[in-house]
């Protein structure tokens, strides 16, 4: 069978699962569509959360982009595994405790406020629908390459599978949806990273052999051969100040995703989102100590494949057309020599290839069998659609439950508020598909502006929520308006209307990070400078922090207080 042939199967088996499980799960009441009736086990809310963390930038891209950095491509495994780890043990379980169903439901309750609760809707909104378009984009790449057909039928394929389980089931649906996701995302990536591991170095385990061969010195060897900097060498691509930027700003801004805290909501009690941290975090490494090992031999073996061959021979390679044909691989000889080189300088380089290529193209470059290829594209799928799947849920419930629910109509039917939700999961898949053909960058950098939102305006406001009884509505509003506002302008100043990253050099990748200090300095100083906030909200954010399990006494702190 031929690889589009394996790639159909492998693809309508697991959308056929996909769509079986979102059928068996589906929800009627608000407490199954938007938190799974809370009653999601910690093993299975581990393995739900790691393929809703795992997004098509984690599976398609983070691989690509430190094949493509090298060293300073390490601040994506930094930031994402640190953030994880920042959000496991500083946040999720008095998230979890305070008994809420999103995070502006936390915001809005623990700061007194319907205006702080709208802006977290808008933030909310903002780093979801930046987030999802990512993922669509994802897997418009895939179904573009593994089933030749456009990228935008990819997406609207992509949309309508996701769409059906998402509408039906909620957040019950999808977390059961998820835990099938990762076990065919972990299964496609580490077959192959074992195959090309074996095939390279003589090892099958990718971490070992990544250590304890040579293939890295060769390829050092071989990219200054061809005038590139050494894979090794650090800060070649990135200045030092940028790359610690920009590993912050993808920490603080993992601990910030509205869509992965609110996997924690799923969870029993407090102490079941503690073992869930846990299991989510072993079943993350698995990945993401197998990538940097994939991203080092896809480079070499892309180079060795590519560099310096005839032009003829190039044009029999039946991956390297294939992926020409989607766009994403170009070949141009310039000089006319009837060969392709690979150069760093743009103007003589005759070899453009995309970042989100790397792992995709790897099986077929080392000339794995068909259906091993087919599973890479299947794991690509799993990742892009299980992230996307929070994400649209989070658009839904910061629209239904923050605000038809908590701020129009309060007296809203069960039924009425699920309906709602799935009306708005359709609206919000729409506006994804439409980013998913229309993206703003390559996956993994779309996906880094949305950590650099969260960064900026959720993280100091769930951090000082929680920690600091003396923050009052005044500085939570103001300091999430500032750090949103900043960054937005920044990011969109930088990358579409050609502005200099003037804030010493800071990308916008890393501009979340000033965001975030910006927020956290206009939260602390106007929460000083006004009235603090009601005893009852000031002796809940105390209880919150006791042991136990018990959410603290939410209080009514009585319409004089609200604004």
């Amino acid at each position: 069978m031929s690889v589009e042939a394996w790639t159909t199967l492998f693809v309508l088996l697991s959308f056929i699962l996909y769509l079986y499980i979102g059928w068996r799960s589906r929800v009627r009441d608000s407490q199954g569509f938007f938190v799974a009736d809370r009653g999601v086990p910690a093993i299975a809310n581990g393995a739900a959360t790691a393929a809703d963390w795992m997004s098509a930038a984690s599976f398609i891209s983070m691989a690509g982009l430190i094949s493509f950095l090298g060293y300073d491509g390490s601040i994506y495994l930094m930031g994402w595994t640190g953030g994880y780890v920042l959000l496991a043990l500083l946040l999720a379980p008095y998230l979890r405790k305070f008994g809420k169903y999103t995070v502006p439901d936390f915001v809005g309750d623990r700061y007194y406020s319907n205006v702080a609760r709208l802006v977290a809707v808008v933030a909310a909104i903002f780093v979801s629908l930046t987030y999802v378009a990512g993922q669509m984009r994802g897997v418009g790449i895939v179904f573009s390459r593994f089933l030749q057909v456009p990228v935008e039928t990819g997406v609207i394929i992509g949309m309508v599978i996701v769409g059906f389980f998402a509408v039906l089931g909620g957040m019950k649906g999808i977390t059961w949806t998820q835990v099938a996701q990762y076990g065919v995302l972990i299964v496609a990536y580490l077959i192959p990273a074992v195959a090309i591991s074996t095939f390279l170095t003589g090892n099958p385990i990718p971490q070992l052999a990544f250590g304890f061969s040579d293939i890295v010195d060769k390829l050092d060897g071989v990219q200054v051969d061809l005038g590139f900097a050494a894979y090794t060498q650090p800060f070649a691509n990135k200045s030092m100040l940028d790359v610690l930027f920009i590993a912050i700003a993808l920490m603080v801004g993992t601990a910030g995703l509205p869509h992965v805290i609110v996997r924690f909501y799923t969870v029993p009690s407090p102490r079941d989102a503690r073992f869930s941290a846990g299991w989510a975090l072993l079943f993350i490494a698995i990945l993401y100590t197998t990538a940097p090992a994939v991203a080092a031999f896809a480079r070499y073996n892309l180079i060795e494949s590519l560099h310096d061959r005839p032009v003829a021979e190039v044009q029999q390679l039946d991956w390297a057309q294939k992926w020409e044909n989607t766009g994403l691989l170009e070949f141009k000889d310039t000089n006319n020599d009837g060969r392709y080189q690979l150069t760093p300088d743009e103007a003589t380089n005759e070899i453009v290839i995309n970042a989100d290529i790397v792992v995709l193209s790897t099986p077929e470059v080392a000339k794995l069998a068909p259906w091993a290829i087919a599973l890479v594209a299947t794991g690509g799928l799993a990742a892009a659609l299980s992230t996307a799947s929070g994400l649209l849920l989070v658009i839904s419930s910061s629209v239904a439950h923050d605000v038809y629910y908590r701020l129009i109509n309060p007296q809203a039917s069960e039924s009425k508020r699920v309906m709602v939700g799935r009306v708005m999961v359709g609206f919000a898949i729409v506006i994804a598909g439409y980013f998913g053909v229309n993206p703003p960058g390559f996956v993994a950098q779309v996906v880094a502006f949305a950590f650099g939102l969260a960064a900026a305006s959720f993280f100091p406001a769930i951090v000082l929520g929680i920690f600091d009884a003396r923050t009052n509505r005044e500085g939570a509003i103001s300091g999430m308006l500032v750090g949103l506002v900043f960054t937005t302008i920044y990011i969109i100043g930088v990358k579409f209307y050609g502005m200099e990253p003037w804030f010493s050099g800071i990308s916008a990748e890393g501009i979340g990070t000033v965001g975030m200090v910006l927020n956290f300095i206009v939260t602390w100083v106007v929460s000083r400078l006004t009235p603090p906030p009601p005893e009852a909200i000031r002796q809940m954010v105390e209880n919150l922090r006791l042991p136990g399990d018990a959410p603290p006494a939410l209080v009514d702190v009585g319409e004089e207080e609200l604004d």
